[in-house]
């Protein structure tokens, strides 16, 4: 059963095993992070995975999400 869990991103355990991909697609959001993080412009992203711009953009917007809740504590 698929569920969204940010705009434009959705969750199915029968798709990539459950991870976050662009509604209506199979491409997983940490691939088109991935290629951003390369130096690959949104542009370029999401015309090589054939998603929107949005898509691309939706995609980052989730995964600065996900680090700002996360919580990280520095140990010594």
């Amino acid at each position: 059963m698929q569920r969204e869990i940010a705009p434009r991103i959705v969750v199915d355990e029968n798709v990539r095993f459950g991870r976050p991909v662009i509604a209506g697609t199979r491409v997983p959001i940490d691939v088109l992070v991935g290629q951003v993080a390369g130096g690959a412009t949104v542009e370029a992203v999401a015309g090589e995975y054939g998603v929107a711009r949005e898509d691309v953009l939706a995609a980052l917007a989730y995964a600065a999400r996900q680090l700002a809740e996360e919580q990280v504590r520095a140990v010594s």
